[in-house]
């Protein structure tokens, strides 16, 4: 879908990484290396993403870092597009909003990254039925064409797991940020 609307597969990945993720922000080089491309091809889709606004620059030494920029009118729209083109919208929809009692639950890995590997690890905190769980995953990883590995936690054990899945890292779709 993004592919039709943006002919810039480099300005694609941009989009995705840091309106998938707002709180990512990442540097020319390291954007570079992640997507297999040359620095000058993607120091140009920085420039035009940066000077419509869509990116801020910040300086921090010699090095010039890249963030979504929060304010900008279009980053709700442009954030909702993006979560869509990944289904993340449906795993909302379809998954976390029927079983109950959630606590919260973050999306880890990759895609809070704002990579897309095509697996989506999904980490949900609370007292859910798994064999349910399980039968909603297979649906949406049907509407969605991505896998989706679930990991289930009880509240208590959140503190015990956050570090090592690096929550503070991710995109928490509902609940209450305790990072």
């Amino acid at each position: 879908m993004l592919d039709a609307l943006i002919t810039s597969k480099t300005r694609i990945r941009l989009i995705t990484k840091f309106f998938l993720n707002p709180g990512v922000s990442s540097y020319l080089r390291e954007l570079a290396s992640e997507f297999g491309e040359s620095t000058n091809s993607v120091k140009i889709e920085l420039d035009r993403l940066s000077n419509a606004g869509l990116l801020k620059k910040t300086t921090e030494g010699r090095v010039v870092k890249y963030a979504a920029n929060k304010n900008h009118p279009m980053f709700l729209e442009l954030a909702s597009l993006v979560r869509k083109y990944f289904g993340i919208d449906k795993i909302v929809e379809d998954i976390l909003n029927r079983l109950g009692d959630v606590k919260a639950a973050y999306i880890t890995g990759d895609y809070a990254k704002g990579i897309d590997s095509g697996i989506i690890d999904l980490v949900i905190v609370g007292n859910v039925d798994w064999a349910y769980l399980q039968n909603l995953v297979e649906k949406a990883e049907s509407l969605i064409k991505r896998k989706i590995r679930v990991l289930l936690i009880k509240e208590d054990e959140l503190d015990m797991y956050k570090d090592r899945l690096e929550l503070d890292k991710s995109i928490l779709l509902i609940g209450e940020n305790k990072n």
